[in-house]
């Protein structure tokens, strides 16, 4: 069974060539195609693409980069029954697909079917946090979410609509992932390599500060935006564990803030702001056990608790609409 392979770039001139060849390789005795959902790259990004067998769109104005938007371009120019969707720094695991497409071949309601994403590059304490964090969408059997991308039946996308809600900077797996279980279908990860994943090496709070200026940190709050008065809106907030820490950090927040205000003594009420401060952090790190990891998700909990109202109350355009874009080499709009 042919596969359209759609992978999400945005200047991924290290890695983009071994990402195509890899998904190259993983649909030769398939049949398919490959697709390369440019966010509009600066770099050589499109120049090493085009020298391969591939179909390559990027986005154009008004359309503007977001998590939700490059999945949402490759779709609209795939063609095949199965959609597996990866980003520019990931190499395909050969074997993956025909794994994939069996399984859901034998569980007919199973709108899509992931693996591990093998985490190469751990020296970054957010992706050595992901490494041992043993959150429900990452355990092996039904999941929420299929994070990091994997193989997509042509079918379940269709009855909702879109792959992906282009005004989402962040959580835009979790939002498809919860339109797909409400029309009745499942997720599921195999107990098998599904990519090799080579992220980010910057320095942890230099990442977060890109994070913040990219908006990728306001996803949840848009995410919230956009399933407000959809029939699974209770729903994502309890699956959204999440949500109960930011209530947490604001309830802390609004203490502290009291605490600064309203005691008259001042350098007492600095001290017990102080004093406060210095107890979530221990907390943080006995959970953490290590001191440096606990820091990092302190400041981590600050930044996106401040970016959910921010991402909350952000415009937003119809997310089944054509994204704006051109091919730029492979086929004809």
């Amino acid at each position: 069974m042919p596969v359209s392979v759609i992978i999400k770039t945005l200047n991924e001139e290290q890695r983009i060539a071994a990402t195509i060849e890899s998904a190259l390789d993983a649909i030769k005795q398939l049949g398919g195609e490959v697709i390369i959902a440019d966010s509009g790259s600066s770099d050589r990004t499109l120049e090493i693409a085009s020298q391969y067998p591939v179909t390559i769109a990027q986005l154009l104005p008004p359309a503007r980069p977001s998590c939700g938007i490059g999945p949402q371009l490759g779709f609209q120019y795939s063609s095949h029954a199965y959609l597996c969707l990866l980003d520019g720094d990931m190499l395909l695991d050969p074997e993956f697909l025909p794994d994939a497409i069996a399984y859901l071949n034998a569980n007919p309601q199973a709108g899509g079917v992931t693996g591990h994403v093998d985490e190469k590059l751990v020296t970054s304490l957010e992706y050595a946090r992901r490494v041992t964090r043993n959150a429900p969408e990452n355990r092996i059997g039904d999941i929420d979410r299929m994070n990091g991308g994997g193989l997509y039946r042509r079918a379940a996308i269709d009855s909702v609509g879109y792959i992906s809600d282009r005004n989402l900077h962040g959580y835009e797996e979790f939002d498809l992932g919860i339109r797909l279980r409400d029309a009745g279908w499942t997720l599921h990860r195999l107990d098998r390599r599904f990519v090799q994943h080579f992220g980010h090496t910057v320095n942890s709070y230099r990442l977060l500060m890109r994070r913040w200026r990219s908006k990728y940190l306001f996803g949840i709050g848009e995410f919230l935006r956009a399933s407000v008065g959809k029939p699974y809106f209770f729903r994502a907030l309890r699956e959204l564990p999440e949500l109960r820490l930011w209530v947490v950090v604001y309830a802390w927040w609004i203490a502290v803030f009291a605490i600064l205000i309203f005691l008259p003594d001042k350098l007492w009420a600095l001290l017990l702001a102080a004093a406060s401060l210095g107890g979530v952090l221990l907390v943080a790190s006995l959970a953490k056990r290590s001191l440096s990891m606990g820091l990092y998700t302190v400041v981590a909990w600050f930044f996106h608790a401040a970016a959910l109202p921010v991402g909350f109350l952000a415009p937003r355009r119809n997310p089944a609409s054509r994204v704006e874009s051109r091919i730029v080499a492979g086929a004809d709009e």
